[in-house]
């Protein structure tokens, strides 16, 4: 009976000190943002390739599988879970992390399919997403237990983000998508408290992430006044949180646009009224000129370069999307001619606003040239604009100024609108040749070619003068070309003079150049006033140079002079040809002959 007693106590006792191991095991730490930022961009998301990320993170999960020893099976899969007992490392928890993010990643993949995705591809999109909530939920409860305060907190972070993503995708439940979103950014702005400085910095980043999806929900549910413009606003920023917020925005606006194109008839251009009849077509014309307005309006000088390059090019695509539908209308016209007049005079009209865009932004990418053109490389090794560049922009400003004003001009009956404005591109294409030629000549200067570049300049300045000449007879010209060309004008007089003086100085330099060069010369190919290390051990000076000089060390001449060297002498053997060499007929071996050919002598 007592040593029952001793046997219960002691596995008492040997239970508690299971228990008390069990509660004081080691707990693990995720950087999880810090993680997954690192991964995303050096893995396809940081030019939107979801696709390429996707593959990392199946690449990472079989890595992660080999090392761990947690394979399902060679033959036949047997799935094995990950549970409390399972995590005994940390790369148990980055198991179900990259899981969570090939699920969220295959999604986002889906998502930019061309045109949208579909019926069925939505339904694997949301299966995907909701594939994701499940792994990051996992990966919750795991770091709950497992991980420490940090590694925990970021977890549910985590968590509530992919929950918001899947509510925002769905288009319900607003309320608890926005109630995920918010306990998310509460959670970042704590950690963007502490930490080091980098970590500080991400989650910060995250919490400006999450502002727009806030924001969005907020608007749906009805609890802000946002507006179409304020929305696009916040869809301008940056970040592989926002591509999900972008594509809903876009969806949205393309609605909001469906529903403006039902009140749009007609197309406005140099007097003209073109009727619009594909629905298509006024959704693409709606969707240019609301980007028109950025960087056409007030608050384009505001905007980066860059973000106005690129908002031209989603002009452009706008453009040729409503021209390919006015062309396939052209197709199916049949034989009504009213109906392919109007249709020739859309497509007239579309062709002369993209040219017109066109030249607006190759104007653009004239100033960018010529703010580089006189800058010097900074810390950023920004390339340097040649004069040769800023001459191919300005030939492409000549055609398509050329382009535009024949495709006005090519009507029967013209407006005094498409008068004015053939003439407007006329003035323009002249001033775009006096740029052309100053900069033409400039290039010819850096190549020391002071007569060619003299005429240039001299050439430029005629036509400068003859185009402000133009525009200040023109009412209502613009003030900023007359600027341009005043200054143009300036600066052609004052680089043909200096042109002249300095091809004069190089002219009256000749003959004294050409002889220090003549005297410069010497028979060895050495200059024999200084000489190499090699050549005065016996005196301690330096011949490496200073530090702050590119100069050539003198150490040793190289490649080194050629010396002359003695010849072994020449040997003619004349006695040869005069001796007589002793018979060697005895020495030579006897031919033998058979029995048989004794017949044939």
């Amino acid at each position: 009976m007592g040593k029952e007693n001793q046997t219960t106590s002691a596995m008492e006792i040997d239970n508690q000190k299971a228990n008390s191991s069990d509660q004081i095991g080691p707990k693990f730490s995720i950087n999880v943002l810090q993680l997954l930022k690192s991964a995303q961009m050096q893995h396809g998301l940081r030019h939107g390739d979801y696709t390429r990320y996707r593959r990392y993170c199946t690449a990472r999960l079989r890595r992660l599988y080999k090392s761990l020893k947690f394979t399902h099976g060679r033959g036949k899969y047997n799935r094995r879970a990950i549970t409390e007992s399972t995590v005994t490392e940390v790369r148990f928890l980055h198991v179900v992390l990259y899981t969570a993010e090939r699920a969220w990643s295959h999604a986002m993949e889906k998502r930019q399919v061309l045109d949208g995705p579909n019926a069925r591809q939505r339904i694997y999109l949301i299966g995907r997403l909701r594939k994701a909530v499940k792994w990051a939920t996992l990966f919750a409860q795991l770091s709950a237990i497992k991980g420490d305060s940090r590694t925990s907190l970021e977890a549910e972070a985590y968590a509530s983000f992919m929950k918001g993503n899947l509510l925002f995708e769905q288009d319900r439940n607003w309320d608890t998508a926005l109630l995920n979103f918010k306990s998310a950014r509460a959670v970042y702005e704590e950690l963007a408290k502490y930490g080091d400085l980098e970590n500080q910095v991400l989650c910060r980043e995250r919490v400006e992430e999450l502002e727009p999806s806030i924001r969005y929900c907020l608007h749906k549910i009805g609890e802000s006044n946002l507006q179409g413009s304020e929305l696009l606003h916040i869809g301008e920023m940056e970040g592989p949180a926002l591509d999900l917020f972008k594509a809903k925005l876009e969806a949205v606006m393309d609605e909001a646009r469906s529903q403006q194109a039902a009140s749009m008839t007609e197309f406005h251009w140099l007097g003209h009224r073109f009727p619009i009849s594909n629905a298509k077509t006024r959704v693409s014309i709606l969707k240019a000129q609301d980007l028109e307005k950025d960087v056409l309006g007030s608050s384009a000088n505001s905007l980066p370069t860059e973000k106005r390059l690129a908002i031209f090019d989603k002009i452009f695509t706008a453009y040729h999307e409503a021209r390919s539908c006015i062309r396939s209308d052209l197709v199916s016209a049949g034989s009504s001619e009213n109906v392919k007049d109007d249709l020739n005079g859309l497509d007239k009209a579309v062709s002369a606003v993209l040219g017109q865009r066109t030249i607006e932004r190759n104007l653009l990418l004239v100033s960018i040239a010529k703010s580089k053109l006189t800058k010097r490389r900074d810390d950023k090794n920004e390339r340097t604009t040649k004069p040769e560049e800023l001459v191919r922009l300005y030939d492409l400003l000549l055609q398509n100024t050329a382009d535009l004003s024949d495709l006005v001009s090519s009507g029967r009956e013209k407006t005094s609108e498409e008068v004015t404005f053939s003439a407007e591109c006329e003035l323009k294409s002249l001033a775009f040749r006096a740029e052309r030629c100053f900069f033409l000549g400039r290039s010819y200067s850096l190549a020391g070619k002071r007569v060619e570049a003299y005429s240039l300049y001299c050439r430029a300045r005629t036509l400068a003068e003859d185009a402000l000449q133009k525009f200040k007879a023109v009412d209502n010209a613009d003030q900023v070309v007359i600027k341009e060309l005043k200054l143009l004008c300036d600066e052609c007089r004052s680089n043909s003079c200096i042109e002249h003086a300095t091809g004069i100085m190089e002219e009256l330099k000749a003959p004294e150049n050409l002889s220090q060069q003549i005297s410069n010369i010497h028979i060895s190919g050495v200059d024999t006033k200084e000489k190499f290390l090699l050549e005065k051990l016996e005196v301690y000076e330096s011949s490496v140079g200073d530090s702050n000089v590119r100069s050539a060390a003198r150490i040793e001449a190289f490649p080194p002079p050629c010396q002359t060297i003695p010849r072994n002498p020449i040997v003619l053997d004349l006695a040869y040809d005069h001796i007589e060499f002793p018979s060697l007929l005895n020495r030579m071996k006897k031919e033998t002959k058979g029995f048989i050919s004794r017949f044939w002598r």
